[in-house]
């Protein structure tokens, strides 16, 4: 009986373990190096076209990143996501009126 409790117990916590999806409009270097495929130079250039760009509006637009292509997001789609909530731009200027 104490064997069968156990059982559930550990099962019921890995249930729960789930990986989060990585924003890849968020992410540091070390998360986005965290995927499978997303070493330290691509993780850079995703970051510096972020910078550059502003922020990716679908995972698809990852393809616009120099050395990522279609196979590698294909194979990132389920571990990375695009919060829309979360998206960082920079404001528009105030437009003065005279």
């Amino acid at each position: 009986m104490k064997g069968l409790f156990l059982v559930v117990i550990l099962s019921l916590l890995f249930i729960n373990n789930a990986p989060a999806a990585v924003d890849i409009n968020t992410a540091s270097q070390t998360e986005l190096e965290s995927l499978q495929g997303i070493g330290p130079a691509k993780a850079k250039a995703i970051i510096e076209y972020r910078e550059k760009n502003g922020s990716f509006a679908s995972i698809d637009d990852l393809a616009k990143v120099s050395g990522i292509g279609s196979g590698t997001i294909k194979q990132l789609h389920d571990a990375i996501t695009v919060e829309s909530g979360k998206i960082a731009q920079t404001p528009a200027a105030p437009v003065k009126q005279d």
